[in-house]
């Protein structure tokens, strides 16, 4: 139901919030939300970023992140692991993460700025993340967040492969699409 959803103001970074019933108010800027209201449906916007949709059926809990290049080097989908640990008592191995469709590696070419902030979040790991085709640098988000997960513990993770870029007539790419797109939606919910 419409009346069930809870969106943020998506800012690229790693804030999280606990929604504990639909939103009512304007959204608040953050990049994750995390619910254990069935009664609530979390709803977020993509067109290249991550999408990663999270559920501890352990403990009743469903989260949603969104993640680019930036909500990945800040961490966006380690700290919603920390809060499901901190808030509900989720233990990471009882995690389940699904990675949606976004764009793939070989079509995400980045810049000097993009590297270094990388090298940055992920030190020695930061060159697998890094595939070279020809002159260019390239960034997997995919695995990138697939790394941070594992860090934190998640084991059970799914990655779509769907690549945003690759397939605009069924997904938006703000990349392939030089900006004049649309967004797709993500939602999860808990059953009634």
């Amino acid at each position: 139901e419409p009346a069930s959803l809870y969106d943020v103001w998506q800012v690229h970074g790693p804030h999280v919030i606990c929604a504990d019933a639909p939103r009512r108010e304007p959204p608040i800027k953050a990049d994750a939300i995390l619910t254990d209201n069935p009664a609530v449906t979390l709803f977020m916007r993509f067109a290249d970023c991550v999408p990663i949709l999270l559920h501890d059926p352990a403990r009743g809990v469903v989260g949603l992140v969104h993640a680019g290049w930036q909500g990945t080097v800040s961490g966006a989908v380690r700290a919603a692991v920390e809060k499901m640990i901190e808030r509900y008592g989720s233990a990471p191995a009882d995690i389940r993460a699904g990675i949606g469709p976004s764009i793939g590696a070989h079509h995400y070419e980045v810049g000097s700025e993009v590297v270094a902030r990388v090298e940055q979040a992920f030190g020695a790991d930061a060159e697998s993340l890094l595939p070279r085709k020809s002159d260019a640098v390239q960034f997997d988000l995919w695995q990138a967040n697939r790394l941070l997960l594992e860090q934190s513990g998640v084991t059970q993770i799914q990655i779509s492969g769907l690549c945003t870029a690759c397939d605009t007539d069924n997904w938006y790419s703000h990349r392939a699409e030089k900006g004049i797109t649309g967004r797709f939606g993500a939602l999860i919910g808990l059953n009634v």
